[in-house]
């Protein structure tokens, strides 16, 4: 395949890739079936960079042209050029960042690098009660538009949590979003152009890179250890870039578990001031936080942190419910896309979250989720320590631990792990350049499975002969 890219036109490069792979395939007459070059071939034999490949095959993906299957490459679809259906459920699940079509075997799966907690874990008595308070509230309540900002009270209440956090902040400082990632999006088309870059942590949140991608923002990879970001790659990144933003999990990282330390925040804030960089800081997992923790938003004195977290990974997934703590002028701005992009947040469900913070229900779920969470940890890390495998870090809190069998690759955990009815996130996926890694993200509250046991044990186990 060699196709006739022009460097030299104002087109993108990623749209002119789209086009002629949309082009190719129909000019080869290609049967549903037949697998496209992988990404790393396609991106030597053009010259090209692998970001740009994965996201002309995203594009191909989600317009009907392409499948991509677990561990094994991009292949034509059947109907290509087909959209996909509306209840993206029944299409497909975004576990690598890209849309795969799974039938009724793989729904039974069980997916242990999900990114959510179990259904039987959530507070549904204390949810159910919310929405019934707030259903016998005004009426008018169930009908009015959600102000720009949010919800008045909720905000209220968000003001009161940040202040706990020793985090500065006002009701006029924080803006209610649709989850995190619309959180992320709001900020992305607010600060960043197409061409600016950013620097995003590897291993790290695969929404987020597609997210970058899809603005065409380029993203430079920082190194995440044991203990945050590795400072001394951050330092080269910034003498050699411009770097517009820094994107980073400070508490329990997605997806290796580990939290910053006070020393490397304190010198990141330093880096970040002599480089006038912004740090947005995604604290999705505070309410899963046990002990004492390192914020960059605390130890903010010059407000260059915008600091967001959400409500949907403790109480529920249907409520779309996040936010952002900046400075008034960033919120006022933000504010004004998100009502131009939704017409604002929902009412009722900010009602209801912050019906269940008032009341004390939501402080009285998440701790029983935390003890709950910290028992699983313990057992799991013990699991995998006898088991043979390598632990990134111990994390002290969370839902995820990063591990891997030393000497085995992903296609043959994954094969092991299918074996025995279990899913695995490719370690690939949280790569802003879609590497292959034997890294697995590990959900601890799905590690007690007996599907999981199996797959684990049997993983870990030395190679005969």
């Amino acid at each position: 395949m060699q196709l006739p890219l022009d460097r030299t036109s104002p087109r993108p490069l990623v749209q002119q890739l789209t086009d002629h792979l949309r082009a190719w395939i129909e000019g080869q007459r290609l049967r549903p079936g037949a697998r496209l070059p992988s990404i790393r071939a396609l991106a030597c034999s053009h010259h090209l960079s692998q970001s740009c490949v994965i996201e002309a095959y995203d594009r191909l993906v989600a317009s009907g042209w392409l499948e991509a299957r677990h561990g094994a490459g991009f292949f034509v679809a059947e109907g290509r050029g087909a959209q996909p259906p509306d209840d993206a459920d029944t299409w497909g699940d975004a576990v690598d960042g890209r849309w795969r079509q799974f039938n009724d075997e793989h729904a039974a799966l069980l997916k242990l690098g999900c990114g959510w907690l179990p259904t039987s874990w959530q507070g549904r008595d204390a949810l159910a009660q919310a929405i019934r308070q707030v259903g016998r509230g005004d009426p008018e309540d169930l009908f009015r538009y959600c102000p720009p900002l949010g919800l008045a009270s909720l905000r209220q209440q968000l003001h009161k949590r940040l202040t706990r956090l020793e985090i500065v902040s006002t009701p006029e400082s924080i803006l209610t979003t649709h989850g995190a990632s619309h959180a992320l999006d709001l900020l992305v088309r607010t600060l960043l152009v197409p061409g600016d870059t950013v620097i995003v942590e590897t291993p790290g949140y695969y929404n987020l890179f597609n997210l970058l991608r899809q603005h065409q923002v380029q993203m430079l990879a920082l190194p995440r250890t044991a203990a945050g970001p590795d400072l001394q790659a951050l330092e080269q990144l910034l003498a050699t870039h411009r770097p517009r933003c820094l994107f980073i999990n400070s508490l329990y990282q997605n997806p290796t578990g580990s939290s910053l330390s006070a020393k490397m925040a304190y010198r990141l804030l330093e880096l970040a001031r002599e480089h006038d960089l912004r740090i947005i800081e995604d604290d999705i997992y505070a309410d899963l936080q046990q002990g004492p923790a390192t914020r960059l938003a605390t130890l903010d004195s010059e407000r260059r942190v915008i600091y967001l977290g959400s409500f949907s990974k403790t109480l529920s997934s249907a409520l779309r419910v996040g936010f952002i703590n900046a400075e008034p002028a960033l919120i006022a701005r933000l504010a004004q896309l998100k009502m131009i992009a939704g017409i604002g947040t929902s009412r009722f469900v900010e009602q209801v979250v912050g019906q269940m913070l008032a009341t004390g229900s939501h402080r009285k779920h998440v701790q029983r989720l935390r003890a709950r969470l910290a028992e699983h940890m313990a057992t799991l890390l013990r699991q995998l320590e006898a088991g043979g495998w390598e632990v990134f870090c111990e994390p002290y809190g969370g839902m995820f631990v990063w591990a891997r069998v030393p000497g085995r690759s992903f296609p043959w955990l994954d094969r092991k792990a299918l074996a025995n009815g279990v899913l695995l996130t490719p370690g690939s996926a949280f790569d802003p350049m879609g590497e292959d890694s034997p890294w697995l993200r590990i959900n601890v509250a799905y590690a007690q499975d007996v599907r999981a046991q199996t797959f684990l044990a049997e993983a870990g186990r030395p190679a005969v002969g």
